[in-house]
């Protein structure tokens, strides 16, 4: 076969093992999901190899969603770092074959100690699937590899039940986007869940004007504020606002007398508020429901206090 050929029968092949796993999605999968979302303690996810790959991430998924994980590689277990799990902890053990022997050499250490253990492999008769409370099978008919060898369809199943696993948890635990971006403060939806929209709006150099200026005026402030609008203001409440668009539909029904036309006259008297306070999260929810770009923003006492362009956030 061609490159792409190859290409496109691996994607197939990985895509029909997902389907695959469908029905593996039975009472033991969700013992285990109940398991960790009771669990009081941490969740160590441990394998070998590309297991142990996919067991980091599955860890790193935990962790993003609020419950405490790590991954532990089991040669390491054997060589002191057993001390990191304690009472309380569940283990999570991943080997695709289930007979991983430096994964099993684990196992009676964590049993002696009743350390609750949920096992994932292809083979529900392995001796890992024996010796756990739960087991989750993820086995593929075969690799998405042309020779069949390469972990190829058998980590991507692990990984996808993993994510099925995440994403159990993230509905049984009732997870809100207020509480993923308490675990990524760094990332963009952290900044819109954690941000106001008063740390981004626009506070200085603001074009404003009085509703008795001239339209000449009010262009002039207009171009100087460089936001394409002006804010109609009297004694710190907004009255009105008037942008590009506005002046356009205003000169063309009254060109001849555009210039002796009033402020009020042409300004747009139900601008879209915002408190000060809001998240940025909410912004753009305002955002999408209104369909403009422009807020004006408005502090505790609804007076004036900035303006926000939804496109700078």
């Amino acid at each position: 076969m061609s490159i792409k050929e190859t290409a496109i029968q691996c994607l197939k092949d990985e895509s029909q093992a997902l389907q695959d796993l469908i029905p593996f999605i039975d009472d033991n999968f969700v013992k285990a999901v109940e398991l960790i979302s009771d669990c009081k303690g941490k969740i160590i996810v441990t394998g070998v190899g590309k297991s142990g790959h996919i067991g980091a991430k599955i860890a790193a998924t935990l962790a993003s969603i609020g419950i405490p994980s790590f991954f532990l590689n089991p040669v390491d277990a054997l060589h002191g770092d057993l001390g990191m799990i304690a009472e309380g902890d569940v283990v999570l053990a991943i080997s695709h074959s289930g007979q991983t022997d430096e994964l099993l050499r684990v196992i009676p250490f964590l049993t002696n100690r009743n350390i609750p253990l949920i096992g994932m492999s292809g083979n529900p008769d392995s001796i890992l699937a024996r010796h756990v409370l739960y087991h989750i099978n993820v086995a593929v008919k075969k690799e998405a590899c042309p020779l069949n060898l390469a972990p190829t369809s058998s980590t991507t199943a692990a990984l996808a039940m993993g994510d099925a696993v995440a994403c159990a948890l993230v509905d049984i635990r009732d997870f809100k986007e207020t509480d993923y971006a308490m675990f990524h403060p760094g990332g963009s939806l952290g900044k819109r869940l954690l941000s106001k929209v008063k740390d981004i709006m626009y506070t200085e150099n603001l074009p404003i004007i009085g509703k008795e200026e001239s339209v000449l005026n009010m262009l002039s402030v207009m171009t100087k504020g460089k936001l394409g609008l002006v804010v109609v203001l009297e004694k710190k409440k907004v009255l009105g606002l008037l942008t590009n668009g506005d002046l356009r539909r205003a000169i063309e029904k009254d060109k001849n007398d555009f210039f002796n036309l009033k402020i009020c006259e042409i300004m747009n008297p139900n601008p879209i508020f915002i408190q000060e306070d809001e998240s940025l999260t909410n912004a753009d929810a305002l955002f999408k429901e209104k369909r403009v770009n422009i807020f004006m923003v408005l502090d505790s006492n609804d007076y004036f206090a900035g303006i926000l362009d939804i496109r700078e956030m």
